[in-house]
C-alpha cells in the first residue's frame, strides 16, 4: 500500500465523499511497523474526537506480510510465532479504538520460475486468513485475487506493472501495476463492504 510503490494512493483515488488517508510506509514489517511508532500514529487518528464529542466512522485497512518474510533481522518476522499474533494485535487495538477492520492478504510478487509464479507470499497470506477467521473480521484475499490475474497475463506483460528502470523489480508497483491492483482490492471491499459503493469514484 505505500504510497509511492505501492496501490494505497491509487486506492484513496478511487473514493469520493469519504477521506481516504494512506499511512502505509514501504519497508515495513508487522514488527518494524509498530516499533517506529507509526502504529502510535494511526491509534491517534482512531482516537480523534469528531464535532459532538464523537467518533468518526472508521474502516482500517491492514496488510503486512512482504517485510516480515526472512531477510533483515529488524524487520522479519517468525512466521509461526510472531506473524499471526502481530497482526492478531493491529485488528484488537483497531477495534478497540472503534474502529472496523478489514484485513488484506499480501499482494504476490511477480517472480516468474520455469514459466510459473512463484507465489513465495501464500504461507503468510494463509496466516492472515487464520487471523481474520479467529478475530473474526473480514480478509480480502489479494494475494489469491492478484496471483490469478499475474498468472493470466504472463511474465513480459507482468513486468509491465513494475516501477521504470533503475528501481525495477517484481514486488513495487508502476503506475500500471497501482491502477489494476486498486481497482481489484475496490472490487473486493465492495463485497465485503457493500455500503462503500455511494463513496466510490470511477477515477482510478
Amino acid at each position: 500500500m505505500a504510497p509511492r510503490s505501492g496501490y494505497g494512493n491509487a486506492l484513496c483515488a478511487r473514493f469520493q465523499q469519504v477521506a481516504c488517508i494512506n499511512l502505509a510506509r514501504g519497508g515495513r514489517s508487522s514488527k518494524s511497523y509498530r516499533a517506529e511508532g507509526l502504529w502510535d500514529s494511526v491509534l491517534a487518528l482512531l482516537n480523534e474526537k469528531g464535532p459532538g464529542d464523537t467518533r468518526q466512522k472508521t474502516l482500517v485497512l491492514i496488510q503486512l506480510g512482504h517485510n516480515d518474510q526472512p531477510g533483515k533481522p529488524e524487520r522479519s518476522t517468525d512466521l509461526a510465532t510472531e506473524f499471526g499474533p502481530n497482526m492478531a494485535g493491529y485488528v484488537k487495538e483497531a477495534r478497540a479504538a472503534g474502529a472496523d477492520v478489514v484485513l488484506i492478504t499480501p499482494l504476490t510478487r511477480r517472480t516468474f520460475k520455469n514459466g510459473q509464479l512463484d507465489n513465495d507470499l501464500r504461507p503468510w497470506a494463509e496466516a492472515v486468513i487464520q487471523v481474520g477467521a479467529a478475530q473474526r473480521v473480514p480478509v480480502l484475499d489479494l494475494n489469491a485475487i492478484s496471483a490469478d490475474a499475474v498468472r493470466a497475463m504472463g511474465h513480459p506483460a507482468a513486468d509491465t506493472l513494475a516501477e521504470a528502470p533503475p528501481r525495477f523489480d517484481r514486488t513495487h508497483l508502476g503506475p500500471k501495476g497501482a491502477v489494476l491492483f486498486s481497482e481489484q482490492v475496490m472490487e473486493g471491499l465492495l463485497k465485503l463492504k457493500p455500503e462503500l459503493a455511494s463513496a466510490r469514484t470511477l477515477a482510478p
